[in-house]
């Protein structure tokens, strides 16, 4: 039988968002000082905003439209984190190993949100 779903933190999607920010927040630590004010503060931003989106979905499923649009914000900085990875690979801050086995990662993540709005019914709560 399966666990019941208290909180966001219950969430497959959710732990593995977290867990991808907190691998980006450690692979960044070794990229060049003049990369701190950008790349590293928007792929950690957007990676821990995936997060916060899916935390706030939660929050919101009473309101149909207000819990599928914070889901697809969730998607959104998923796939904007994607973007600032294939930059990193390409300017040889990462290397292709580590981009690729984050990439899928988040690709594993837009796929479990995209799940979740295309089955939202599952996941609103119906006034009585």
């Amino acid at each position: 039988m399966a666990e019941k779903i208290t909180n966001h933190k219950d969430l497959r999607v959710y732990q593995q968002a977290v867990d991808g920010a907190m691998a980006i927040f450690q692979l960044t630590k070794k990229f060049p000082v003049e990369e701190r004010f950008s790349m590293v503060d928007q792929v950690r931003r957007s990676s821990r905003s995936v997060c916060a989106n899916i935390g706030e979905a939660w929050r919101k499923r009473r309101y149909r439209a207000a819990f599928i649009a914070k889901l697809n914000d969730a998607e959104g900085e998923a796939s904007e984190t994607q973007i600032w990875l294939d930059l990193a690979r390409r300017c040889c801050y990462v290397s292709s190993s580590e981009a690729t086995s984050l990439e899928k990662i988040y690709d594993n993540i837009i796929g479990q949100l995209v799940t979740m709005i295309r089955q939202v019914d599952k996941w609103v709560i119906e006034e009585s």
